[in-house]
């Protein structure tokens, strides 16, 4: 008689306990984890905010379109548990994720940038149009944009408040400074702890000032043509967010050839998409499942 076979283990259905993987990007180890059905599907691949690491995600983002999709997060070469340095300008992190999405294989993906991430995007789309198949831009502006230059200094200022308050400053930099904005601000901040095994390594010092600059950079440029972009574009963002000031949100959908904007949810701030994170992850997979316009 033959002995009983074990089963396979489940794959996970939580962001939260997806296994953290690492692949190797040119000699450098970039980890990432990726949640939801593999197949044929184009994949999601999702790209970060200033600081953020693979733990930075909302979970309930997460979870909501893997239910749908392929969803791969990563960490740029040198942040968080990535190895190799961190690049000081937005171009070069670009061509790092390209590199970064080439190795694993793949011919054409959909893109999800958040704030920095969405600066990251923008130019993937431009300089790699067969890769790109869809784009979602969330918290973000174009090149040279109005008030992004201020990134830096807002930043540190509002570092330098949570250091005194003993307060996460996403709390002030993503939502807004009202009773309902705090009170998502909490609930937010306890779903990024749900994850409790295997948590990626925090952003360090030298890349944090590396990010910083990239992102003044950005914000110093002229201002980006952005008729380059041919993909279909979806824009999300809050009504006042500080960060990446609103005004960007409407003018990228005004001035992208094929954008589409998402009403700017109200009393909420650079982290809307997940203060809304249910009305986004319904609309984010209605816009990449909808069939392209002929």
């Amino acid at each position: 008689m033959s002995a009983p076979r074990s089963s396979p283990t489940p794959a996970p259905s939580s962001y939260k306990d997806v296994p953290t993987r690492s692949v190797s990007v040119d000699g450098v180890d970039f980890v990432y984890r990726q949640l939801g059905p593999e197949g044929d599907g184009v994949p999601l691949i999702l790209l970060h905010h200033l600081t953020a690491v693979l733990d930075n995600w909302d979970p309930r983002v997460i979870d909501g379109l893997a239910a749908r999709r392929r969803v791969i997060t990563f960490d740029n070469r040198g942040v968080g548990a990535s190895g190799g340095s961190t690049p000081d300008t937005i171009e070069a992190m670009a061509r790092d994720a390209v590199l970064f999405i080439r190795t694993l294989g793949f011919e054409h993906v959909d893109l999800l940038g958040l704030s920095m991430g969405g600066f990251i995007a923008q130019v993937i789309a431009a300089e790699e149009p067969q890769l790109v198949r869809k784009v979602i831009l969330a918290g973000t502006g174009p090149a040279g944009g109005p008030g992004i230059d201020k990134v830096t200094a807002l930043t540190l200022r509002d570092v330098l408040k949570g250091f005194l308050t003993r307060k996460d400053p996403k709390q002030f930099l993503f939502f807004t400074d009202t009773e309902h904005g705090r009170r998502e601000a909490r609930a937010f901040l306890e779903r990024l702890k749900e994850r409790t095994d295997r948590r990626d390594k925090a952003i360090s010092l030298t890349s944090f000032r590396a990010q910083l600059k990239a992102i003044h950079r950005w914000g110093l440029q002229p201002p980006a043509d952005l008729s380059r972009i041919r993909q279909p574009v979806l824009v999300a963002n809050g009504e006042s967010d500080r960060m990446v000031p609103s005004e960007n949100t409407l003018n990228l959908a005004a001035r992208l050839p094929r954008g589409e904007l998402v009403p700017l949810y109200p009393d909420a701030g650079h982290g809307g998409i997940f203060q809304f994170h249910d009305e986004f992850v319904a609309r984010a997979l209605a816009f990449l499942e909808a069939r392209p316009d002929t």
